[in-house]
């Protein structure tokens, strides 16, 4: 066998993670349906739910579940699919939490790892401010979604003009339109309104039992 050939031997498949961040307050059947997305289209190898612990954008939050109570519901909706895991080390670790902080950790123990990081469109239109931009870009690719209220011209030139200040590797999905969201969603529990359907069945249930949001 030529040396050529040994080394490609050699080689080592790099495994493809994605992450999936947010508050998951609550979690709900658009987060999950954004992931298996994710997973299909970039054929990743799982989708790594991390619920932030202190964001320093969502402070003070006092229409929410506790923080266990976002994990519990995360577990019991991501449960049973081999696909999706929890990660629970923003919510475990104290302080504000920054995703670049997060990103570097999990590059560090993973160095061979693709990380892939999921983010919204509203997201992507104001990553630029976020806490070292530029160190995320460096350690995974950004994979965005569109937005309603926004022409595909205006979502292509903030990634191009994040590719130019931050050498930033974007991928936009192909996702049909999901109208729910967690603000939605707090608000119907609020007003005694169901959420069957726009959410796991397991996390209803769940939601109902332990009299989160006011419901």
């Amino acid at each position: 066998m030529e040396a050529a050939e040994t080394e490609h031997c050699m080689e080592v498949k790099k495994q493809r993670k994605g992450i999936m961040g947010g508050t998951f307050d609550p979690i709900h059947n658009g987060h999950l349906k954004l992931a298996e997305c994710a997973r299909r289209q970039l054929s990743l190898e799982t989708i790594l739910f991390l619920p932030s612990g202190n964001p320093p954008h969502k402070q003070h939050r006092l229409d929410g579940a506790t923080d266990v109570q976002r994990l519990d519901m995360v577990q019991l909706a991501i449960r049973g699919c081999p696909y999706f895991s929890l990660d629970a080390e923003e919510m475990l670790r104290g302080g504000l939490t920054y995703t670049r902080d997060t990103i570097v950790r999990m590059k560090k123990r993973e160095p061979e790892t693709e990380f892939y990081f999921i983010i919204g469109g509203d997201s992507l239109m104001t990553f630029d401010t976020w806490y070292h931009p530029d160190t995320i870009c460096e350690n995974c690719v950004l994979v965005a979604t569109g937005r309603d209220d926004l022409a595909s011209e205006t979502i292509q030139r903030k990634m191009n003009e994040l590719k130019e200040t931050f050498g930033a590797r974007i991928v936009l999905l192909d996702l049909p339109k999901m109208q729910i969201s967690s603000t939605d969603l707090r608000r119907r529990c609020r007003d005694h309104e169901s959420i069957r359907g726009l959410v796991p069945d397991a996390v209803m249930e769940y939601i109902e039992e332990n009299r989160i949001y006011g419901g």
